[in-house]
């Protein structure tokens, strides 16, 4: 999910994995396992934190069913907090999913939307007071690249949102596929 303000390589990096999941498949004349699909709310292009402007492929309302929701993070995720239409939508989308996963202060959303709420997370260092003193619901934990609660993942920053989407790949396709495509990103 791509909202304006969002930071590039929370979504870029995790990007970049899963549709080299797909190349290395391609490469070894097995089926894609992935389709990615961009969304925003409007199904509006946006504009990231530091410039790129970004097409998505549809909006909130013409998303197909997710297995996999990434909600990056970025200044834009403050306004998100208080938009219904999004946090409702992130809550049903979110709900039949195999994976729930934030960057950085992503999981503000997902702690304000509901998927979040009574589990643990990490966000961003300079992020960690802020997002406790919102009191969404969730335990923040600060000072792990990345926290897993069951079926939500919510790594700290962009560095961990590629490593944690290699590693997500290992849980949905093994670790094979997770270490060859590796290899090439």
């Amino acid at each position: 999910f791509l909202f304006n303000h969002a930071e590039e390589l929370d979504f870029v990096g995790p990007f970049e994995v899963f549709t080299m999941v797909n190349e290395v498949a391609r490469f070894q004349k097995r089926e894609e396992p992935n389709t990615v699909v961009l969304i925003s709310e409007s199904g509006a292009d946006i504009r990231g934190a530091k410039g790129m402007r970004v097409g998505v492929d549809c909006a909130m309302a013409d998303a197909p069913p997710l297995d996999v929701i990434c909600i990056p993070g970025g200044n834009g995720t403050r306004p998100l907090i208080r938009n219904r239409a999004v946090l409702d939508w992130v809550a049903a989308a979110a709900a039949p999913c195999a994976w729930v996963t934030s960057v950085c202060t992503g999981a503000f959303v997902l702690a304000a939307a509901g998927p979040a709420k009574g589990r643990r997370v990490t966000t961003h260092w300079a992020a960690v007071e802020e997002l406790r003193g919102l009191d969404l619901g969730c335990t923040v934990t600060p000072g792990e690249r990345y926290v897993r609660d069951a079926t939500l993942v919510t790594p700290a920053g962009v560095a961990a949102a590629t490593s944690t989407a290699l590693w997500l790949t290992g849980q949905l396709y093994g670790a094979e596929l997770a270490r060859q495509s590796r290899q090439v990103t």
